[in-house]
């Protein structure tokens, strides 16, 4: 028998939200194998009541459902107190997996999916979501930089003038990878790995994406690229970041 991960020791809930009875049937009884708690919903009214009654940590949500699809029920979830959401499409176009990333999805796998792999995504995702990307971290409450601050705890980024710069899942994930590293130039796969874990199969256009976002999240009209493109090698963040 597997060893339990943390976050199923934890009870972590999941939620599967597909029309195909097939597919719900056989990713609930897996992930319910490996110790997970599981609920299943058909669309997007029957996800709300559960989302409502169940109180899943992580959303598994096929893309293609009838009334409101996948992309506009992850736009309608986006935000700090939000579950997990890992996005299934059989389409597998790389539009659809950009635009699901963007809107705040915090992994992405093309149908029909191994449900092992799905395993290992979960767990890849919630271990994300509950634990600190290194000790240094772990002590601090935000990171600091020319009067912005990016606060870990509520997964919020402020300007200099106190406003709230709303942040998808993969802007913010991205936006610390770069933060505790600064002044050190990161190749895209090592941005892939640090923002998303090893296990995910989000691609380099994916990252110039969300750095081509964050870049214009973090103008404040002085003309200073914070992100720099280091050509042939990846993104370094330029300035000094304080962790407080």
């Amino acid at each position: 028998m597997e060893a339990r991960p943390a976050e199923v020791a934890a009870g972590a809930r999941v939620l599967i939200v597909d029309d195909d009875p097939g597919v719900r049937d056989v990713l609930a009884e897996f992930l319910a194998r490996h110790g997970y708690g599981v609920d299943a919903a058909a669309d997007a009214i029957e996800m709300d009541r559960k989302l409502a009654a169940f109180g899943p940590d992580l959303v598994v949500l096929d893309l293609m459902l009838p009334g409101e699809d996948g992309l506009s029920i992850c736009r309608r979830l986006a935000g700090r107190a939000r579950p997990a959401v890992i996005m299934l499409s059989a389409m597998g176009e790389e539009t659809d997996r950009i635009v699901g990333l963007e809107l705040g999805a915090d992994d992405y796998l093309p149908k029909p999916c191994n449900p092992r792999e799905l395993l290992a995504r979960v767990r890849a995702v919630l271990r994300r979501r509950g634990e600190p990307a290194s000790e240094t971290a772990a002590s601090a409450q935000g990171l600091e930089f020319l009067g912005w601050r990016l606060d870990l705890v509520r997964r919020e980024l402020r300007s200099p003038g106190g406003l709230n710069v709303q942040l998808s899942s993969g802007e913010f994930n991205l936006l610390r990878a770069l933060l505790e590293r600064p002044m050190r130039v990161l190749s895209r796969d090592q941005l892939l790995d640090l923002a998303r874990g090893p296990t995910s199969e989000a691609f380099d256009r994916a990252v110039d994406v969300q750095v081509s976002r964050l870049r214009k999240k973090l103008d404040d009209g002085s003309g200073a690229d914070l992100i720099r493109t280091i050509r042939g090698e990846g993104y370094m963040f330029v300035a000094e970041v304080a962790r407080r």
